[in-house]
């Protein structure tokens, strides 16, 4: 597929559908191991990304390494589409990686990192009766101390898998990708954040009707707000600005 990308602030957008990421996925994986010098970076991005990335430049240098952003959320999307991606569709963290395990390559190899103990093992769960072929090379939670992230590279090396999920919210999971990506030759690294949760059922995602109107992040809000205000609030607000600015 011609791998078309829109910028959106300083932000360069993969013009995409579930299918057409899913493929970009598997046609890396697929090359020799010679054409490959280290993982993959792929982010599952939003609004706050995008404003973070604009206005923090620590946070900016830290996801200078990943390769797609594919737009996860509404209010992104349309900005793709503002900015001249007609094609682009809103390729949602959660029903990628649904959609990734139903209709994906049963010959792809998994690892999980992400979420409480309880967490990572429901996803596990419910993945392996959603898809029985699955095959599933390791997993672990995403509480670990800064010091045990070698060992944990290693462990993920060892198991010789083909895609890396990886669920530890943004930056920590940005920051955890940029770091380790070169130690990771051959494997496609993907930050999808609440996606664990989502397929997991520990969190409750938002209904299906407030999607297509760029609602998501405001029932998140509602839902948890001491933990999600800052973000949304303020980098929802950022986001406008620049884009606009922008433009």
């Amino acid at each position: 597929m011609a791998q078309e990308t829109i910028n959106v602030i300083s932000t360069p957008c993969l013009v995409a559908n579930h299918a057409e990421v899913q493929e970009v996925l598997e046609n890396w994986v697929s090359k020799p191991s010679n054409q490959k010098e280290g993982g993959l970076s792929v982010d599952f991005t939003n609004a706050h990304i995008v404003a973070a990335r604009a206005t923090e430049p620590e946070f900016a240098e830290t996801t200078s390494s990943v390769d797609y952003f594919i737009p996860d959320s509404q209010v992104l999307t349309w900005a793709v589409k503002l900015n001249g991606g007609k094609k682009s569709e809103r390729v949602y963290g959660p029903d990628f990686l649904d959609y990734s395990i139903r209709y994906g390559d049963l010959n792809l190899k998994h690892y999980f990192l992400g979420g409480n103990q309880e967490c990572i093992d429901k996803l596990i769960e419910n993945l392996s009766q959603l898809q029985p072929e699955l095959k599933i090379s390791g997993y672990r939670n995403g509480y670990f101390k800064p010091a045990e992230e070698a060992e944990i590279i290693k462990t993920i090396a060892a198991t010789d898998a083909d895609i890396v999920w990886i669920g530890l919210g943004t930056p920590k999971q940005q920051a955890f990708i940029n770091q380790w990506k070169t130690d990771l030759p051959g494997k496609a690294m993907l930050a999808v954040g609440f996606a664990f949760d989502v397929n997991a059922g520990t969190k409750e995602d938002a209904p299906r009707f407030l999607g297509p109107l760029g609602l998501t992040w405001l029932y998140r809000l509602v839902r948890e707000p001491s933990r999600l205000w800052k973000r949304y609030l303020k980098y929802n607000s950022l986001f406008v600005y620049h884009f606009f600015k922008k433009r």
